[in-house]
């Protein structure tokens, strides 16, 4: 068999006699691909310079040769260590990763597009670089899913779910049209807008023009961010659009990675994934909204916290905690696995546990601090959500004043269908978050019950659906149920055609959650 496709093992490569090449002589196209790429780019930087700067021919031949010399090397360095590490961690020759991994660098032989043929402008050099990063990225992934069995599980999750979201959307938004009356328009193209629905609006207001009236019920961290990646490619819904998928992929990963550390089966992990990427209102995961990067903050939070890395957990916490209010609650999974590693380990454990839960306000705190000196109310978050009839109440009055509206308009009505769908999945969340004290760790069972208490607490139940979405471990337990043929199908059956209707009625505009 031919030794380049063979995977040796490290005693055979630390074996004594062995000779090990620098570089592999299978390897010399890889070398030569990321050369040209990286050389390619060097130019490309060259270029805008040189069109921007207004160097003279002097300072412009020292930087054409800096840049060309120094973007090579750079490119065959990074090539070259990335595969020595991979090789390593996952015992790979590494005669195979550096031939697959030498093809992500190709794309940014594309940057010749714009220095012959595109408009000189920084917008679209821009916009056109991190296309092509995401492309180059895209390919290291496709690369490590062969080796590393998560990557592959979350990307075949991630892709089989999202690509026909992003083909259905926009499709419905062209055939059926969009709901009567004036809708904010975020785009000219229907492919970008039909992203940019309902509360898509606030952020991308914030982002561009920063806080203004009820915006700042809209927490800063995700805006900031749409504000920085769009301010780079030149177009804020775009970049909203890739930090929410980018997010996503994020949240799956860590989702499989702790679900397989509470249950060591693969199986497990990959059917929690998959069932919150089908879940009806995963829709908002793809779209302009907080859920992605929520749902990475706080499920990274856990992972960390279980595996004793406080200070990390409550890093996460506090970014948490400024994409949403609700990031709060992550302090108390937080606190529960601090208290139990330090009575298994004692040490500092305790000490470096307080100190990533009190961590995880300092996001809030941050951007209380803001609001106080923007408006001299650090509260004001809470007072703006007036504008949407929300108040704090014990969580069971949101229930009965649904069951009020219910009675008072048909049933028939498009209120009256909104406030069933919002009462039949708080209904079952319930039901879940009883059995999860039952059948999950105790610090996920009350992660569970605050993160569904709390927004029920508002004396409405207006967005459940959404809000749901993301208390995680309710989709760890619908994975332990899952492991039975008939409940997964069950739940696959029963998902699929309502996130594909979720989804129609988003891209035309009908108030989802």
């Amino acid at each position: 068999m031919d030794a380049a496709l063979t995977t040796p093992s490290r005693e055979e490569a630390k074996a004594p006699g062995r000779r090990v090449l620098l570089l592999p002589r299978s390897a010399r196209l890889g070398l030569g691909i990321t050369a040209l790429s990286g050389w390619s780019a060097g130019i490309f930087f060259w270029y805008l310079l040189a069109t921007h700067a207004h160097l003279s021919p002097a300072a412009s031949d020292v930087v054409l040769a800096v840049f060309t010399v120094g973007g090579t090397a750079s490119a065959v360095a990074a090539w070259y260590t990335y595969a020595s590490w991979i090789s390593w961690t996952c015992n790979v020759s590494l005669e195979r990763m550096l031939r697959a991994d030498a093809w992500s660098y190709a794309p940014f032989l594309a940057l010749w597009a714009y220095i012959i043929a595109m408009p000189a402008s920084l917008t679209a050099a821009a916009a056109l670089l991190f296309a092509l990063i995401l492309v180059c990225t895209a390919i290291k992934v496709a690369v490590l899913g062969s080796y590393y069995p998560i990557v592959h599980h979350v990307t075949t999750a991630f892709l089989a779910t999202r690509v026909p979201l992003i083909l259905i959307a926009p499709l419905a938004a062209i055939v059926i049209g969009q709901r009567q009356g004036q809708h904010f328009t975020a785009s000219h193209s229907v492919w970008l807008s039909v992203w940019g629905r309902w509360d898509a609006q606030h952020y991308l207001a914030i982002a561009t023009d920063g806080y203004h009236g009820t915006d700042m019920a809209f927490f800063p961290l995700y805006p900031f961010a749409v504000h920085v990646v769009g301010g780079l490619i030149g177009n804020h819904l775009a970049a909203g659009l890739i930090i929410s998928n980018l997010s996503f992929f994020v949240a799956l990963t860590y989702l499989y990675a702790l679900v397989r550390l509470e249950y060591g089966d693969d199986t497990t992990a990959y059917h929690a994934i998959f069932y919150i990427a089908i879940f009806p209102t995963a829709i908002f995961f793809s779209a302009v909204y907080t859920e992605s990067l929520f749902l990475a903050l706080t499920v990274a939070s856990v992972y960390y916290a279980r595996h004793g890395n406080y200070i990390t957990a409550g890093i996460c916490g506090a970014l948490a905690s400024m994409t949403r209010v609700e990031g709060m609650l992550t302090a108390i999974p937080l606190a529960y696995e601090a208290w139990t590693g330090w009575r298994e380990r004692r040490g500092t454990t305790l000490t470096r546990g307080i100190a990533g839960v009190l961590l995880v306000p300092c996001g809030l705190l941050v951007y209380m601090a803001y609001l106080y000196a923007l408006v001299g109310d650090p509260l004001y978050f809470l007072k703006v959500q007036d504008n949407w009839h929300r108040h704090l109440a014990p969580p069971w009055v949101s229930i009965i004043n649904t069951l009020k509206d219910l009675a008072h308009h048909p049933l028939a009505s498009p209120g009256s269908v909104n406030h069933m769908i919002e009462l039949a999945f708080t209904l079952l969340f319930l039901v879940l978050m009883v059995a999860a004290f039952r059948t999950l760790r105790s610090s996920y069972a009350w992660y569970f019950a605050a993160s569904l208490l709390v927004p029920m607490s508002t004396s409405s139940l207006m967005s459940m659906p959404r809000f749901v979405l993301v208390i995680f471990p309710a989709f760890m337990l619908l994975a332990l149920w899952g492991r039975r043929p008939l409940v997964n199908s069950a739940i696959v059956a029963l998902s699929l055609p309502l996130l594909g209707l979720f989804t129609v009625l988003f891209a035309d505009w009908y108030w989802l959650a």
